[in-house]
């Protein structure tokens, strides 16, 4: 998997422009501004003795840095912080990415070892993004065009209903009560239940309802009154089944935040992780994508409106892409340890699903 990929536009500078030394002092100022999320002052970076230089030759080049557009001046005083830019090009080629640790990942394998199936391993996946980054987790469950049973059972409710049980490959259990016109014998339903997994069992669902409306619109499955009551439950069944749905865990930990001091940028962030339409194409955007993929200010309309970045990356099986899963937050993230994080999170949880389909 590609080391990590960025948004950035094309019309962004590319730091081309910049000497060696005015790439260090920029990383400083970033890395500093990472760690207080206060404006960095040019007395500040004079005080780092890597780069020998005065506060006012020091003030001078991030004048320079300023005009160039990778620093930012809040207020009227001196302190200046990174701006979307110039995290792009600290991503990009300025920081040095960090290694979990060993207990690290024995804590992530660990946890995903304990869940019993696909939904278990989302919700899993989820706190273990948040819990380890001190950010907000946000995971993409696979899509229904995504999705291949392995097998499908039909369970008497009584009452007129019946309860489907899909399960797909990846390990995913999805729970479906239908109701029906008369009452279905369980001989008849375990009937219906094997021979759609005999017929069905490797398909994606969008591929089993093109080939379900295909024999519904075959003479024999109006003749044929069991075909016909198996065809028609497994129609439901596939159309209502297994909806993408966002998961998002770690709101509470950006409270203490200093980009998240008023009552209206708390309001705002709660009002956008409400909005799950707009997370979803946030995250689908991703899945064409190999590798981390970071999102900062303007490349999405998410972070665009928090001032927020993600990282984000996908996960699959084999060569097909399931979802996507990420880190979002403050632009003030510490990339360092966050891309090697999402990219260990996206490939373990890839191997846990591989693992459920062979069960």
């Amino acid at each position: 998997m590609p080391t990590r990929k960025s948004t950035k536009r094309s019309n962004a500078p590319d730091g081309n422009e910049l000497s060696t030394r005015d790439r260090e002092i920029l990383k400083d100022i970033i890395s500093t501004h990472i760690r207080s999320g206060e404006p960095v002052s040019s007395r500040a970076v004079s005080k780092h003795s890597q780069h020998q230089l005065s506060a006012a030759s020091i003030r001078n080049v991030m004048a320079d840095l300023e005009e160039c557009g990778y620093l930012a001046q809040p207020h009227t005083s001196a302190g200046r912080v990174p701006t979307p830019a110039a995290y792009h090009l600290y991503v990009e080629s300025l920081m040095e990415v960090s290694r979990l640790s060993a207990r690290e990942r024995r804590y992530i394998e660990a946890r995903l070892k304990e869940a019993s199936h696909g939904s278990h391993l989302m919700a899993a996946v989820t706190h273990l993004l948040s819990e380890l980054s001190h950010q907000v987790g946000i995971v993409l469950t696979p899509t229904v065009e995504e999705t291949v049973l392995k097998t499908v059972d039909f369970i008497p409710l009584g009452h007129r209903r019946v309860l489907c049980v899909l399960v797909s490959t990846s390990g995913f259990i999805d729970n479906l009560v239908i109701d029906v016109d008369e009452e279905i014998a369980r001989r008849e339903l375990v009937r219906i239940s094997n021979y759609l997994t005999a017929n069905f069992c490797g398909l994606r669902l969008r591929r089993i309802r093109d080939r379900l409306l295909s024999l519904m619109a075959e003479e024999r499955a109006h003749v044929d009154r069991w075909l016909g009551r198996a065809i028609e439950l497994a129609r439901r069944a596939v159309d209502g089944s297994q909806v993408p749905e966002v998961l998002v865990e770690g709101t509470a930990t950006l409270l203490d935040q200093p980009e998240l001091s008023s009552v209206g940028s708390v309001r705002k962030m709660l009002d956008t992780f409400a909005d799950k339409a707009r997370l979803v194409k946030m995250l689908n955007s991703c899945l064409a994508s190999d590798g981390v993929r970071v999102f900062i200010g303007d490349d999405s309309d998410v972070t665009s409106e928090l001032d927020f970045s993600l990282v984000a990356t996908t996960y699959g099986t084999g060569k097909r892409s399931l979802g996507s899963l990420g880190i979002i937050g403050p632009s003030r993230m510490e990339y360092p340890r966050i891309v090697p994080l999402v990219r260990y999170l996206g490939e373990t949880l890839s191997k846990a699903l591989a693992e459920k389909g062979k069960e």
